[in-house]
């Protein structure tokens, strides 16, 4: 398969890629109080270098009491705006283009015991159901969106050239759409996805109200969740219209298609993955993710498991039919810089495995 069309430019309103590639974000925890080190942006510096498309920056979290579940994630707000500003001067000087993801974790639990508190969850429960703490009020959902708005402005003020929402895997946003997390009687909640859009939807058109018109708004989301694997938020393709429609009514540009495995299709009788199904369903521009380049998918590499690399010939022959506009490549591009570089060259030898012993380090 030819990789024309994966190398070829992608324009959308202010945004004009060089090409279809994505580095899709990745918690790395290296933030020692939340703030952004040296290594940090020389870490983005390195994937700028290999020309990569768009770089989409490890999860950053907004300005609320939890608004993380670990200490060393990286902040959006105070003191690590000033090292971010400096990720994004060392990215536009070696020519890349990279936006913020915007995060809030939500209920998901912490695995070093990092606990803040008061916890922000729709209705007080976590992933695996247990009622463990109050649900939201009306006054910290109106600020958790606001927050998202100002985190939205900063990032332009600091000129980031878009940014993504992280409405998948679990985490705040996501939990408002999983009917398993969100069992609210009022207008944040419901029994159609539909209605279950509401805050999510809120959180765009604040972040629109602050970025104007022309600039890019990614917002990503998933059926699956975190330690939740076979989590499916809609089981057909209407309620995945309807859960995705009123986001881009909200102004939403980009839709971020997270799944496990590029390749698994979404739903019986077609090969169309979650991405191929937003596609054909709503016309709307989306990026596709799983996987992308390893033979094993991430929960399995984080647990332990090798994965060598994969050819990517499925990969393209999908972006060549249209399913899907850009590729957001994870763990292949956090253990090899020049990954791009590699594929481009069609130095495929030369391409390396992943094991969780990346994590450790900023490559």
């Amino acid at each position: 398969m030819s990789l024309n069309t994966l190398l070829s430019p992608y324009a959308l309103k202010s945004l004009n890629l060089p090409n279809r590639v994505v580095m899709a974000p990745m918690t790395r925890q290296f933030s020692p109080g939340g703030v952004p080190t040296d290594d940090v942006t020389r870490y983005y510096e390195r994937r700028a270098e290999d020309g990569i498309g768009l770089i989409l920056t490890e999860g950053t979290v907004i300005e609320r009491p939890a608004s993380k579940n670990e200490p060393n994630i990286p902040n959006f707000f105070g003191e690590a705006l000033t090292a971010w500003g400096k990720v994004v001067e060392a990215v536009h000087a070696k020519g890349g283009r990279i936006a913020p993801q915007l995060w809030h974790t939500g209920a998901a639990a912490s695995q070093s015991g990092y606990d803040p508190a008061p916890k922000d969850t729709p209705s007080g429960l976590s992933l695996t159901g247990e009622q463990k703490w109050a649900p939201m009020t009306d006054a910290a959902i109106a600020d958790s969106i606001a927050a998202f708005g100002c985190a939205a402005s900063d990032a332009k003020r600091l000129g980031f050239d878009a940014i993504e929402l992280h409405g998948a895997h679990g985490y705040l946003i996501d939990e408002f759409f999983w009917d398993q997390t969100n069992r609210r009687g009022d207008q944040w909640g419901g029994p159609t996805i539909g209605e279950r859009t509401k805050f999510a939807s809120e959180v765009i058109k604040a972040a629109r109200a602050e970025v104007g018109p022309d600039y890019p708004i990614i917002i990503r989301i998933s059926q699956f969740k975190g330690g939740v694997y076979d989590a499916r938020v809609v089981t057909t393709e209407n309620d995945l219209e309807a859960w995705v429609r009123p986001l881009l009514d909200a102004g939403a540009d980009i839709i971020h298609a997270s799944q496990r495995r590029f390749w698994e299709p979404e739903f019986e009788g077609s090969d169309l993955n979650f991405a191929g199904w937003v596609k054909k369903l709503t016309g709307a521009p989306v990026i596709t993710v799983g996987s992308v380049g390893l033979s094993g998918d991430f929960i399995s590499a984080f647990g332990g498991e090798h994965s060598s690399p994969q050819g990517i010939e499925e990969l393209l022959r999908r972006l060549d039919r249209g399913d899907f506009d850009l590729v957001a490549v994870g763990r292949a591009i956090l253990g090899d810089p020049t990954w791009l570089t590699k594929i481009s060259a069609g130095r495929h030898e030369e391409l390396k495995p992943f094991d969780r012993s990346a994590l450790a380090t900023l490559v």
